[in-house]
């Protein structure tokens, strides 16, 4: 019989809970091949019993993860409801069984929750972990594959919501006044506004991750922007939501009249973000949304700042509206406040930021005040600097020294790397066409278009990897790879004003042509 106990030691010894808040893809892979090795499991060759995917699935899924929730996972009692629930395609019988175990396990419960581990979130990557085990095997025992879904939002946005909210802080200024405008009409349109990075994303997700309302991530980099995209993905939340019936074709306009009717005096909220990244023909409302709303619907929506040409959201004179304008003077003492927060948050949970600030004797406050000042209050600023200065990237500069904004962040960034040297002339490439090609690319496409080895670009691909997503198709096996956030996108694209800049996005245009034209012959 499998000791899943001593697998999870294996685990702590090998990938111990990472004090670091941002783990690259490389490094879990590398633990986790690290890890397998020592058990002597082959990480493509998977025996089909179901102890063993178990195992297999608990070493992709515990990597660098607390010990409590390893804790957990080990227990037989717990593989056993997992099965049991994998298999009749009951995902919520296993929350539920596995709420019962630990109510009668207090000392593991308190562990959890002093972990401050997301239960839900962790129930539901440990499935995933293990459908994507099973899938490897092939074998019909673990067929039909369940929809391991235990929120009522889409799997598709779970890891971006799961990204912008576990370093949240703050903005309680935001979500007062957001309810504010909820409690006080009977519907409407409200709207967050602000720059790239101003946290507009992450409040949405904040929000959805607190309320469980429908939501709709509009992600210009991955071609997730469109109204027909947004349409089916809204209809089958509110489908499942209110178990609306012969609704499977009706518009927007009659699925929320026909929600409206079931709400039973509750309210109904859509989050909709970053409507300035839609791609729409027509001049009509962006996403086709509604001039009038039935009562008690409401929508929260956030995007840049626009004017009466990029607006695209007339309303009928009975449908309220308002908006909160992060950019605003009234909100810039509010948004530094916050900014600090979130640096205080990331030197609580970094040894190596404080050990960067403690070698150059720098006051944590006096630290806090600069990077607040030097961000201009851009959290994506954060997001990137603060785990360079913790991984080395910055052990040459003082805190003076350190880039000023995010555009001087990137451009920093671009010349540390080189990027300008012609013998560089390949990596640009590659990041123009993650640019170019508007939607998420494999791997092996790139390396056609530019006829080069896969190796090569992928090494080029994980010199960036803070700013080029990867995400994982398990159907096909295969990993696509797309632009961050769309700060960087447009920070890609404005190389392109200068002399070399052209010269290799024209290059990189007719590469992806001729491999369009090969492909169509």
């Amino acid at each position: 019989m499998i000791e899943f106990a001593a697998i999870t030691s294996l685990i702590s010894r090998y990938a111990p809970q990472a004090s670091q808040l941002i783990i690259k893809q490389a490094q879990k892979n590398e633990a986790v091949n690290k890890v397998l090795q020592e058990l002597e499991l082959n990480p493509t060759q998977i025996p089909d019993d179901v102890d063993t995917v178990y195992v297999y699935a608990l070493v992709r899924y515990g990597v660098f993860k607390p010990e409590a929730i390893l804790n957990l996972f080990r227990e037989r009692v717990i593989k056993d409801y997992f099965w049991d629930a994998y298999s009749s395609n009951t995902p919520f019988q296993f929350v539920d069984n596995t709420k019962k175990f630990l109510n009668k396990n207090s000392e593991l419960k308190t562990q959890i929750i002093n972990a401050k581990i997301s239960f839900l979130a962790e129930l539901e990557e440990f499935g995933e972990a293990f459908i994507a085990v099973a899938k490897q095997t092939k074998a019909s025992k673990y067929q039909p594959y369940p929809d391991w879904n235990l929120d009522v939002y889409p799997k598709e946005f779970k890891a971006l919501i799961f990204e912008k909210t576990r370093l949240f802080c703050g903005r309680d200024f935001v979500f007062k006044a957001i309810q504010k405008f909820f409690t006080t009409q009977t519907k409407g349109y409200f709207s967050v506004i602000g720059d790239a990075g101003m946290g507009k994303s992450a409040i949405a997700a904040k929000y959805v991750l607190a309320t469980k309302f429908p939501c709709y991530f509009n992600v210009f980099a991955e071609g997730r922007n469109k109204p027909e995209k947004f349409l089916a993905s809204i209809r089958q939340q509110l489908i499942k939501r209110h178990s609306l019936q012969n609704a499977d074709n009706a518009d927007l306009r009659t699925f929320l009249q026909k929600a409206s009717e079931e709400l039973k005096g509750q309210k109904l909220v859509i989050v909709v973000d970053a409507l300035d990244e839609v791609e729409q023909e027509g001049n009509g409302n962006l996403l086709d949304l509604p001039q009038n709303l039935p009562d008690g619907v409401y929508f929260l929506l956030t995007r840049r700042l626009y004017n009466q040409e990029t607006k695209r959201l007339t309303l009928s004179p009975d449908t309220p509206v308002d908006e909160l304008d992060l950019t605003k003077s009234d909100y810039t003492a509010l948004s530094r406040e916050d900014v600090k927060e979130y640096i205080h948050l990331f030197l609580k949970n970094d040894h190596k930021l404080r050990s960067w600030i403690n070698d150059r004797n720098i006051y944590e406050d006096n630290f806090t005040q600069e990077i607040a000042v030097k961000s201009e209050n851009n959290f994506i600023y954060l997001r990137y600097l603060l785990p360079g200065i913790s991984e080395g990237k910055y052990n040459n500069l003082t805190l003076k020294g350190l880039p000023q904004g995010l555009q001087d962040y990137y451009t920093t960034h671009w010349n540390r790397m080189g990027m300008d040297n012609e013998s560089n002339e390949k990596k640009v490439k590659i990041l123009y066409i993650l640019v170019e090609r508007g939607e998420p690319i494999s791997l092996n496409m790139i390396a056609e278009i530019l006829d080069e080895d896969e190796y090569e670009v992928k090494s080029v691909l994980n010199d960036w990897v803070e700013y080029v997503t990867p995400k994982v198709n398990e159907d096909e096996q295969k990993t696509y790879y797309s632009i961050y956030h769309r700060s960087f996108l447009e920070f890609l694209k404005g190389q392109d004003k200068l002399g070399k800049g052209r010269k290799l996005f024209r290059e990189v245009n007719k590469s992806m042509a001729n491999y369009m034209a090969k492909e169509m012959a």
